[in-house]
């Protein structure tokens, strides 16, 4: 087998995966496509390792704890945007760029418990 078919392949995946990334806006699809590159990256391990014969393996070790590494980032990933959500009521990227919290006339989330009496308190005269 030629290594030209391999590479050609992964080279479309993670081409797809950077386009990913860049083009889209719900942080869940960019995960997903940030896992695209990572598996085209592992492809050109695998391929190489066999390509070059390699009597350690190495390629295909490091493909291995690659996809450790993966499976860890879509687990803290995923629970960063379960996070988000539920202070944010969103998973838009755009919405998401400022670390202060969403005014209350945003509509985005509710206020935090101990703010809305806070909030009561300024309103009255």
């Amino acid at each position: 087998m030629h290594v030209v078919y391999p590479a050609v392949v992964s080279a479309l995946l993670f081409s797809i995966g950077v386009y990913g990334v860049l083009a889209r806006r719900n942080t869940i699809l960019v995960l997903m496509s940030v896992e695209l590159m990572l598996n085209a990256v592992n492809l050109n391990l695998v391929a190489f390792d066999v390509w070059l014969r390699d009597r350690l393996h190495g390629g295909q070790v490091l493909t291995l704890f690659v996809i450790v590494i993966a499976a860890a980032e879509v687990g803290l990933g995923l629970a960063i945007i379960l996070a988000l959500y539920r202070n944010r009521r969103t998973v838009d990227l755009d919405r998401l760029r400022a670390l202060a919290e969403p005014a209350p006339g945003d509509g985005a989330a509710s206020p935090a418990p101990g703010r809305e009496t806070a909030a009561r308190a300024e309103e009255t005269p």
